[in-house]
């Protein structure tokens, strides 16, 4: 194992997964967003090649705001984006991690176990060719690990407000877990 963490400290998560199932965090979605500032025809061809990479349909995202220096009008289409769960994410994730060379830096991991990565250019994607009418395209990938017993801050019966900090993912477990399921090493 190649993280930046101590021996100690990771078998003693692998023994408190071991002994608690339900402590085991999960990959509960990922998050594809390809970001424009601007709607138009190269837009409507990001949503495709977004499409083709998923296997489901984008969802447009709109501007908050106007900003007139860039051209940008409140309420314009100006980004495509994709969730994945379960199977379709982790299929996903596995290709993704292979194009940014499944090396992840440590400090791209919130307080709460997310990570974010980008991918410079849509093309070093396995099984990705490139297209001179679609031309290059950057994405950031978003992964959201969560413990089994999360669900209670969404349901919508008997809603729980807070989830307590020993419940929550940390930095370290994160990494074990991504380590553990792709092989991913953190520098």
């Amino acid at each position: 194992m190649s993280l930046p963490i101590e021996p100690e400290k990771v078998s003693q998560i692998l023994e408190d997964w071991e002994k608690n199932p339900m402590r085991k965090p999960r990959i509960a979605k990922v998050t594809v967003n390809i970001a424009l500032g601007y709607s138009g025809e190269r837009l409507q061809k990001a949503a495709q090649v977004l499409e083709e990479l998923t296997g489901q349909k984008p969802v447009f995202r709109r501007a908050k705001r106007t900003i007139r220096a860039f051209g940008v009008r409140k309420g314009e289409n100006i980004a495509v984006m994709v969730t994945l769960r379960r199977e379709k994410a982790l299929k996903f994730l596995e290709k993704a991690l292979e194009a940014v060379g499944k090396r992840l830096k440590a400090k791209s991991i919130d307080e709460f176990g997310n990570i974010a990565f980008g991918i410079e250019e849509h093309i070093l994607i396995p099984g990705v060719k490139y297209d001179p009418e679609v031309g290059i395209l950057g994405m950031d990938v978003i992964i959201t690990i969560e413990r089994p017993g999360h669900r209670i801050v969404r349901r919508k019966r008997m809603r729980k407000k807070h989830i307590p900090l020993r419940h929550r993912v940390t930095k370290e477990e994160t990494m074990v877990l991504l380590n553990q399921m792709f092989g991913v090493t953190f520098i």
